[in-house]
């Protein structure tokens, strides 16, 4: 069937090692506790190139069997020492629950999270999500992220992992792109790290993002919160700065996947 030394075909769900794609949920693929040792899966090989591409470690795959020779075949190559599951289609997508979007999954060990510091030692324009819980909103912030210059995002531990399955899929690998880390306070730490903070948000001091005070500072934190209630007052009372962006026909807010790509565009760094 294949060239490939390291093809496993299996024909049952509970054989051992395909574990890791079907019953571990993602707290425990996560391993809280000792995060260098957490698994997260990515999707595709496009996005498991963007993963492999940032240093991330592969541990296991899992393929239909017709991508071993084809999609897939540059990854597997490149990957000679793990463990390449495989079988009929109907077959992998009762083990994982879904069909295999572009029919490969690759089980990868995370990294030790950096410091917040360190990741924003150089950054003139950082993202800070607070509470934002829905995987598609997280991937495609980060996307935006990586695409309009954001140099790294921090998030506060009552959001979604970044590497979550889905989030990973939707931001097509953006999340392996741009520095991440978790905070504790949306506010007082950014400014700890000298950073002035917008909160996007409607409010009666509200001024436009096209304000030209806030593409001036040098060091600018924008502070993006829920999708159904926005940022915390206390969130928004202890910014320097509250901004929205400006909208026609009554329409008072977006997604805030949307929010971030406008607010990410418009308040760039444009001296580099």
């Amino acid at each position: 069937m294949s060239d490939f030394g390291n093809i496993i075909e299996i024909s049952t769900l509970d054989h051992p090692g395909v574990e890791v794609f079907s019953s571990l949920t993602e707290a425990q693929l996560r391993n809280r506790l000792e995060p260098e040792k957490g698994i997260f899966i990515v999707e595709s090989p496009k996005v498991i190139d963007v993963a492999l591409r940032a240093g991330y470690e592969p541990v296991s795959m899992l393929s239909e069997r017709k991508h071993i020779e084809g999609d897939a075949a540059g990854i597997i190559s490149r990957c000679p020492d793990i463990p390449v599951y495989t079988g009929n289609r109907d077959l992998l997508a009762s083990l994982t629950g879904y069909k295999l979007t572009r029919g490969v999954l690759c089980a990868m060990r995370r990294k030790s999270f950096p410091l917040p510091v360190e990741i924003c030692a150089e950054a003139s324009r950082v993202c800070v999500i607070d509470g934002v819980t829905d995987t598609t909103n997280i991937g495609a912030i980060f996307r935006s992220a990586a695409a309009l210059g954001i140099d790294a995002v921090l998030l506060t531990r009552t959001s979604c992992d970044p590497f979550n399955r889905r989030s990973v899929r939707v931001s097509m690998g953006s999340v392996f792109l741009v520095p991440w880390t978790w905070i504790d306070d949306p506010v007082a730490d950014l400014k700890e790290l000298g950073f002035k903070t917008v909160a996007l948000a409607l409010t009666d001091r509200s001024v436009s993002i096209e304000d030209p005070v806030l593409a001036a500072e040098p060091r600018l934190a924008l502070i993006l919160g829920t999708e159904g209630d926005g940022l915390a007052q206390r969130v928004i009372e202890g910014a320097d700065y509250t901004a929205r962006i400006p909208m026609s026909h009554g329409v008072d807010s977006l997604n805030v996947a949307a929010a971030s790509a406008v607010a990410f565009w418009q308040l760039r760094n444009r001296q580099t």
